[in-house]
């Protein structure tokens, strides 16, 4: 697909510095364009390719120098490289609409228009899926589950009895939704299992990664709030609360009843402990370990996580340990000296 540069500046509603009837066929990275790319700029330190690219046009911000370059000016143009993205590379269907016949739905449930559910899909009793939902081969969908609208369940995908999906929910593949919580009582000199009642409940347009385990309550919900998205590879216990907007990159591990609030980052391999809250608006720094609650608007970082002021100024200080260990020995030995210059005096009078 072509189009002219006018055209998707219009799309992102952009300013063109040049010529605006180039012919775009794809986007590109900076230093990998080519003739006919459109790359972009967001982060200054990329700005020195800027001359040396051979893309066709560049996206940058509304404050970027005049260059010999073909330039279209936006607000955001990171914002505006991902909605010409979704402009040019909308991936055809995998699976056509319809129920693939090796799939088994039970007679009671009930599937909405234009849904696609692929390959041996196993869906159980009571459940309801919205319309325009889109279901990957080997997923498997417990009893009275209810599905959204507009969802999409990538391969092999797994929700357990009656757990709930809003609308434009994404499962990437292996996502397991509703396992039970790691709930267990020590009695006998073994570890009884404690029955795992409660649901999962996950808002629109949350988006959960391939292989994250989010479990079912012990009693009541374990709830992911509107528009959340969580990486790969992470682990929500029972009964957490993630508030809406909150993203979470890959490792991070939610102990149970934990609480997590709006517009949350929390970095790669975080580690919350059970039975805290971290307050709407905090970041917290890949690799932290945070075993007491945060305040909304905070910077924590390091294991145990710590205002990241206070974490910068102890590694300040760590990096100076030698250099007092140090002056600390030769301060001893100075004493030493003296005491022994004192012994000696003691002795002679």
């Amino acid at each position: 697909m072509e189009q002219s540069l006018a055209e998707l500046a219009e799309i992102v509603n952009g300013h063109i510095d040049g010529d605006g009837s180039v012919l775009i066929s794809g986007l590109a990275k900076i230093e990998e364009a080519g003739p006919g790319d459109l790359t972009f700029i967001a982060n200054t330190k990329y700005a020195k390719f800027a001359h040396s690219t051979k893309a066709a046009a560049i996206l940058v911000d509304l404050n970027f120098p005049a260059i010999d370059k073909t330039l279209v000016r936006t607000a955001d143009p990171y914002l505006s490289f991902l909605q010409l993205a979704e402009h040019f590379y909308q991936p055809k269907a995998a699976v056509p609409i319809g129920v693939h016949p090796t799939a088994i739905i039970d007679p009671t449930t009930t599937v909405g228009r234009d849904c696609a559910i692929g390959a041996y899909v196993v869906v159980g009793r009571n459940c309801r899926i919205g319309d325009k939902t889109v279901i990957y081969p080997g997923v498997v969908i417990g009893d009275e589950v209810e599905i959204g609208e507009q969802c999409l369940l990538y391969a092999n995908a797994a929700i357990r009895e009656k757990c709930r999906l809003g609308n434009r929910v994404i499962l990437q593949m292996g996502a397991i939704i509703g396992s039970d919580g790691f709930g267990f009582a020590f009695s006998d000199n073994c570890y009884q299992k404690i029955p795992q009642m409660g649901i999962v409940v996950l808002e629109d347009d949350v988006e959960i990664g391939a292989n994250t385990a989010v479990d079912r309550a012990t009693m009541g919900e374990t709830r992911i709030c509107r528009g959340v998205k969580l990486d790969n590879l992470i682990q929500i216990a029972h009964n957490v609360r993630i508030e809406e907007n909150t993203a979470m990159a890959a490792q991070t591990g939610i102990s149970g009843s934990s609480k997590v609030g709006k517009f949350v980052r929390l970095g790669g391999q975080v580690g919350v402990a059970g039975h805290i809250e971290i307050g709407d608006g905090s970041t917290v720094g890949a690799q932290s370990g945070v075993t007491k609650s945060i305040p909304a608007n905070s910077f924590f970082n390091g294991t145990p996580a710590r205002e990241m002021k206070q974490q910068l100024r102890e590694l300040a200080s760590l990096s100076r340990l030698p250099d007092l260990l140090k002056r600390m020995r030769a301060l001893e030995e100075a004493v030493a000296r003296l005491e022994q210059e004192l012994h000696s005096r003691d002795q002679h009078t």
